[in-house]
C-alpha cells in the first residue's frame, strides 16, 4: 500500500490525480471539475473512475462531501477545519467561508440540544459581480 492510500488500497495515479485535484483547489469541487482538473495528469481518466475513487476517499476520510438542499454533490479535503459555504446565484460554484458567526446553540428552543450546524451564503461571487456591474443598464 502506498503512503496517502486509503486502507486496505493500493494508491493508484488516477487516485493521485484526483486527490491532488480536490486539494489544489480553493473551493469544493463537482465530480465534472475533479475530472477536468485531474485529466491534466492522467488524460484517459473517465468519470466511472471519479466517482468510485471519491467513494474510497470519502470512505477514508481524506475528503469531505459537500451538500446542498438541491444541488449535486461537490467534494473538498477533510483537512480543513470547521467552515461554512458561499454559494453563486448567477454561476452555481461554491467556495468556502473560513468563519463561523458563533453560537447557534443559543438559537435553539429550551431544552433542545444543538449537535451540529450548518451555514450557506447566498449570492454573487466576485467574478459574476464584477459581471454584473460592467452589464450595460
Amino acid at each position: 500500500m502506498s503512503p496517502g492510500a486509503p486502507a486496505g488500497q493500493r494508491d493508484t495515479r488516477q487516485r493521485a490525480a484526483i486527490r491532488a485535484a480536490i486539494e489544489r483547489s480553493t473551493r469544493p469541487l463537482l465530480p465534472a471539475e475533479i475530472l477536468e482538473q485531474a485529466q491534466r495528469d492522467v488524460e484517459a481518466m473517465g468519470i466511472a473512475t471519479v466517482y468510485r475513487n471519491l467513494k474510497l476517499l470519502v470512505d477514508a476520510h481524506e475528503i469531505r462531501t459537500v451538500e446542498l438542499p438541491g444541488e449535486a454533490a461537490r467534494y473538498e479535503t477533510a483537512r480543513h477545519a470547521h467552515h461554512h459555504h458561499f454559494q453563486c446565484k448567477r454561476c452555481a460554484r461554491v467556495f468556502d467561508v473560513h468563519a463561523c458567526p458563533g453560537d447557534f446553540a443559543s438559537m435553539a428552543p429550551k431544552g433542545f440540544k444543538v449537535e451540529a450546524h450548518e451555514l450557506t451564503l447566498y449570492g454573487l461571487c466576485a467574478e459574476c459581480g464584477q459581471r454584473a456591474d460592467r452589464a450595460p443598464t
